[in-house]
């Protein structure tokens, strides 16, 4: 006979005799019967991820390369969502895990980009990044049992120069805007 303990930042998983679903316990403790019970974990930690995509075209067919960070975590809080999550990464290290998720969010975060205009990846990136990476990366993880907590892009880059020539543009407009709104 034996009990086993988690903290709040995991979950027990329990199958084996009297169990024909594994039971599964966010924090605290269960009873487990030795040799005829198995004991599992399984992290609910945050995860941070650096996600990163190189020369992605956009709609205008121009190559940019995006830096973002995203936390994500496997949902503790719908038992479905838990099953899922558990038959995904259970006997998975945190870092596969975060790598399985990272790889899933840098192709999605590709395909963003290709629909997308330079100036809309830019200047927009904290509204129609977040949207659409939550809307549609939230379908794609939730299949995965996980859960985008934040989203965010934290640079933006191109190699010939599209991007400065915008900046430029913008804040030429910007200076007339200024200037005819003071006359």
């Amino acid at each position: 006979m034996g009990f086993e303990t988690c903290g709040p930042n995991e979950v027990l998983i329990v199958s084996g005799v009297g169990h024909s679903r594994p039971k599964f316990k966010c924090g605290g403790w269960v009873f487990v019967w030795p040799k005829l019970q198995q004991v599992q974990r399984l992290s609910l930690n945050l995860m941070t991820l650096s996600i990163e995509t190189l020369d992605a075209c956009t709609q205008q067919g121009i190559t940019v390369s995006v830096k973002a960070v995203a936390q994500v975590r496997i949902v503790s809080s719908n038992q479905e969502l838990l099953k899922i999550a558990s038959e995904n990464f259970l006997g998975k290290s945190e870092e596969e895990i975060g790598s399985t998720i990272k790889a899933t969010l840098e192709s999605l975060q590709k395909t963003i980009i290709s629909t997308m205009n330079l100036e809309d990846v830019y200047f927009d990136s904290d509204k129609k990044f977040f949207k659409t990476m939550y809307e549609e990366g939230s379908s794609e993880l939730i299949n995965m049992g996980v859960q985008i907590v934040s989203y965010k892009v934290v640079d933006v880059m191109d190699k010939k120069g599209h991007l400065e020539a915008l900046i430029k543009k913008k804040m030429e407009d910007k200076t007339k805007e200024v200037a005819s709104s003071a006359e």
